[in-house]
């Protein structure tokens, strides 16, 4: 894979952000919270104690599937580039750390961990001093492998429906 490596303001400001990677970070948020509709819709739910928060059952759809789960090329990948996650420093600053999945209880359950952390990394995180970040190949290879993993899920599952809002 080249390394290409951008200007750091690629992800600062969103006019230097190239079209077509707005356009797969917008399909990547879509089809997320999609996948997350369609668990709750199909009672994967964090909490089904009555006046909860309405939150997708990530850990219970882990625990229905993970014995049917077999790793496709899509979440090799996912575990290749090995997502990082900013975290607070000793010092107070924010700084990248691997994401530990060594202790998962299974193969679906740690690309379900990488699958969140890419989203919250786009959303949410620092979208500047890391190379991961600043490297536009590698950051469309995340997204490209969620999308794929995402619809795998929801086959597996049999919850394309809900997921592809087809009814």
């Amino acid at each position: 894979m080249a390394s290409v490596h951008l200007d750091k303001e690629l992800n600062m400001r969103r006019d230097s952000i190239p079209s077509h990677l707005s356009s797969i970070a917008f399909e990547f948020f879509y089809w997320f919270s999609r996948f997350e509709f369609a668990l709750k819709e199909n009672g994967y739910l964090k909490s089904h104690q009555a006046g909860a928060n309405a939150e997708p059952g990530w850990d219970a759809f882990e625990r229905r599937w993970r014995a049917e789960y077999t790793l496709s090329n899509a979440a090799e990948s996912l575990l290749q580039l090995a997502p990082s996650r900013q975290v607070v420093s000793e010092h107070g600053e924010l700084r990248w750390a691997v994401v530990e999945t060594s202790r998962s209880p299974s193969d679906l359950a740690k690309i379900i961990r990488l699958l969140k952390v890419v989203r919250n990394n786009l959303f949410h995180g620092g979208k500047h001093g890391s190379e991961d970040w600043d490297n536009q190949e590698r950051t469309e290879l995340l997204l490209e492998s969620g999308l794929s993993i995402l619809m795998e899920l929801a086959k597996l599952s049999g919850i394309e429906a809900d997921y592809e809002r087809y009814y």
